[in-house]
């Protein structure tokens, strides 16, 4: 059985025992937390999309860990001006294993 979750603005397909990382959530490490956003369950025949949401269905997931992605340069370069920029950004991350999945 697998869903489709909507978390931090990003929607994810997920099955149990995944493990996924999403936006930030303020949850302590080794916290379960429960996902209410569920827009689709099921599988084969028995799937269930909801309008925006499936009712009564939930996910529930642990923390593992918090951290932080992977730098991302940007720059901005325009020749012959004189003129450079570059910045740089790391995007903070929390990755959950998905425990359970109830239709």
């Amino acid at each position: 059985m697998y869903a489709v979750i909507e978390t931090g603005g990003k929607q994810y397909r997920v099955a149990q025992d995944d493990v996924i990382r999403v936006e930030k959530l303020a949850v302590a490490e080794g916290d379960s937390i429960t996902i209410d956003r569920v827009l689709m369950v099921g599988e084969g025949a028995d799937t269930k999309v909801g309008s925006p949401v499936v009712e009564g269905s939930k996910v529930v997931a642990a923390v593992e860990a918090h951290g932080r992605g992977d730098k991302v340069t940007i720059i901005k370069f325009r020749r012959r001006q004189k003129y450079r920029r570059k910045q740089g950004h790391r995007q903070d991350y929390t990755q959950l294993r998905i425990t359970e999945i109830v239709a």
